[in-house]
């Protein structure tokens, strides 16, 4: 095979891709219990860590953690990257093949924004989001990263990784409409923040300004496009699967709106101070150097 049918193979048409099925019993992680209870310990471990890491480094220095947090940083870009080409992938071979029986007014960007109704958690893209949803437990040790190199516990990480991980078990649990286009959104956004987060760790020159909140604030505004869309097509096209799952969905994901808009005029605020002192104090390229690593500083609360 040329090299893009065996991507193509490996990514769409592989037997276990294509003969999934969410289930209970088969599917690892799969049950509410196991949802909560690993969404509690995370929370929990979290909260010992930083509180031991008050009581015994008392001096406030940061942990030296080496190469992992570079390590973890591009794991994560591959892992992000691979689930993005396999749902692009995997859609369009779904899309080729049940097109033949939609209506004639409905588009695969419909189809990626709303599920017929009666649609099962099988096939090739509930692959994919089952693997985006097991791929959210490695995106919670960058919590720990932060507590031990920042000494800070910053409570929109917890929340945020947590509130992810629940979103994605909802996807399949209830066969949700919206996945298709917010997985493909939100892998390739990490690819890009962690493909950067490398990128500094490695010790190569960061942008001049916040790329990790830049890409968070274009994230969220692609959410919000996304959900108005299914919205749209519900009331439009005659129904969407999973929407009552979606409504909840949509409460979640204004929290966390809510939640970014607070954390982000804190932490913009915050920058601009530094940033005016920088300058009071120095002039030139040393006003210039203070001013980057206040964005930096800014980019890794995320």
């Amino acid at each position: 095979m040329s090299g893009i049918q065996a991507l193509t193979f490996w990514l769409s048409e592989h037997p276990t891709i294509v003969g999934f099925r969410w289930s209970h019993t088969h599917s690892w992680g799969s049950t509410w219990s196991f949802l909560f209870t690993a969404i509690a310990v995370y929370i929990t471990l979290s909260l010992l860590l930083h509180l031991f890491l008050l009581a015994v480094n008392r001096s406030g220095r940061p942990v030296p953690l080496g190469p992992i947090p570079a390590v973890h940083s591009l794991a994560m870009a591959l892992i992000s990257f691979t689930i993005f080409a396999g749902v692009t992938l995997s859609s369009a071979a779904e899309i080729r093949e049940t097109r033949w029986f939609w209506p004639r007014s409905k588009t695969p960007f419909q189809w990626l924004l709303c599920f017929p109704l009666g649609t099962r958690p099988s096939g090739r893209v509930f692959f994919w989001s089952y693997v985006y949803y097991l791929s959210r437990f490695p995106h919670m040790l960058r919590t720990f990263f932060t507590i031990l190199r920042r000494r800070r516990l910053v409570p929109f990480q917890l929340f945020n990784h947590s509130i992810l991980t629940v979103i994605s078990f909802l996807w399949l649990e209830f066969s949700q409409s919206i996945q298709v286009m917010a997985i493909l959104c939100t892998t390739l956004v990490y690819s890009v923040v962690y493909g950067y987060r490398f990128w500094t760790a490695v010790g190569l020159p960061g942008a001049c300004f916040p790329v990790v909140v830049n890409c968070q604030i274009a994230l969220l505004v692609c959410n919000v496009a996304c959900h108005v869309g299914v919205l749209m097509v519900h009331f439009m096209k005659g129904g969407c699967n999973g929407i009552g799952a979606w409504v909840f969905n949509s409460v979640l994901n204004g929290v966390i709106l809510l939640a970014f808009l607070n954390f982000y005029v804190r932490i913009h605020l915050g920058f601009f101070n530094k940033k005016g002192k920088a300058r009071g104090a120095s002039s030139g390229a040393g006003g210039a150097d203070a001013a980057a690593k206040s964005v930096g500083l800014k980019d890794k609360e995320l």
